[in-house]
């Protein structure tokens, strides 16, 4: 089995799970739906393709920044003006970083890698509104999925490890094996389609990772920073 790494980073992602009608939520960090679906974009993959050799993917993301919340408001008109629909609110996260990864067979991976470095549809976070900011291929490795997000370096922004302690640690997601005990959220996609979307639910682990952080300005500051949540 071989690991992929990728950076989500930009000004505004948006990784809703739940949203519905007029509100727009986005969760605390990336879905497995909506990575999957930028890798599909990636490989050129329409929405009432399969998918399932994407889902079977194992999935985990760790939380390098997890910026802050940014709720925004949109109001839409019909084409000849006469119709105005309800105002409708749309969550964003704010300058936030994160490692995302994938683990599965090799030469999955490498399809996935070589997609990501030439993509077929322009790819985005979560939101077409969010493009991101740097190049999203990280590495590929023969090393576990948990492993590659435990030993990456650390991708926050340097202003922002200059606010945090000289010693953090970092919040891992993972996808957990069948049995495992851990939160049930229901984001694996079964089918894009718009007129039939179908997700089916996975168990969600979290882990913590320590890393040093040499650019931290707080001295003095033994107790260490847990960053993504508790």
């Amino acid at each position: 089995m071989t690991a992929l790494l990728i950076r989500l980073a930009g000004p505004m992602q948006a990784w809703g799970a739940s949203s519905r009608y007029s509100r727009r939520d986005t969760q605390q960090e990336p879905t497995k739906s909506g990575v999957l679906g930028l890798l599909a974009a990636a490989q050129g993959l329409r929405r009432t393709d399969e998918l399932e050799h994407l889902a079977s993917l194992k999935f985990g993301v760790r939380v390098d920044q997890p910026g802050s919340l940014l709720r925004d408001f949109q109001v839409a008109r019909s084409l000849d003006e006469k119709k105005t629909f309800p105002l409708s609110y749309r969550y964003y996260l704010s300058d936030a970083v994160f490692v995302a990864g994938v683990e599965g067979e090799s030469s999955l991976i490498e399809a996935l890698s070589s997609a990501l470095k030439n993509p077929t549809f322009p790819l985005y976070l979560g939101r077409r509104s969010c493009p991101p900011s740097f190049p999203l291929l990280l590495s590929t490795s023969d090393e576990s999925l948990e492993e590659s997000l435990r030993r990456f370096p650390w991708q926050a922004a340097e202003w922002y490890r200059a606010k945090q302690a000289p010693r953090v640690a970092l919040r891992i997601a993972l996808d957990g094996a069948d049995g495992v005990e851990g939160d049930m959220v229901k984001d694996v996609p079964v089918s894009f389609d718009p007129r039939h979307r179908r997700y089916e639910w996975r168990t969600v682990v979290d882990e913590r990772v320590d890393v040093e952080n040499p650019s931290s300005r707080i001295r003095g500051h033994d107790p260490m920073a847990a960053l993504g949540g508790s």
